[in-house]
């Protein structure tokens, strides 16, 4: 089996799964979007299919992905943040294992914080 050529910096570690959480976070947030903007738009087609619509998403799944939702912005903003530090500053490469585990670190404290206020409010704990 051919070894990893030298000087990369991912090649399967963790720079290389941020680098995958990073992309698939920012394609759940293009879709998502996507699909605000276009049940948007009803309103002016119709403000009953708008309101139906509307409706649908008032359920304990959709509450659930709303917080996967949040869960992949901010992931996605924290680690965008590590990726201008690796690419605009002279010590981000050699730093860059680091300030991953400091952007999880981040990720779980925001999370701590948004996720049983909001679980209280999608299954009824008010």
């Amino acid at each position: 089996m051919p070894s990893a050529p030298a000087g990369t910096l991912y090649r399967g570690r963790e720079g290389m799964w941020s680098w995958v959480a990073h992309r698939v976070t920012g394609v759940m947030i293009f879709f998502f979007l996507l699909v605000h903007v276009l049940d948007t738009s009803l309103v002016r087609l119709s403000p009953e299919t708008y309101n139906a619509i509307i409706g649908t998403y008032k359920n304990p799944v959709m509450g659930l992905a709303e917080a996967g939702l949040v869960a992949a912005i901010v992931f996605h903003a924290y680690n965008g943040i590590r990726l201008i530090l690796v690419d605009f500053w002279a010590k981000g490469p050699k730093y860059h294992r680091v300030m991953l585990w400091i952007v999880v670190g981040l990720f779980v404290v925001t999370m701590a914080g948004f996720l049983p206020r909001h679980l209280m409010h999608v299954f009824g704990g008010e």
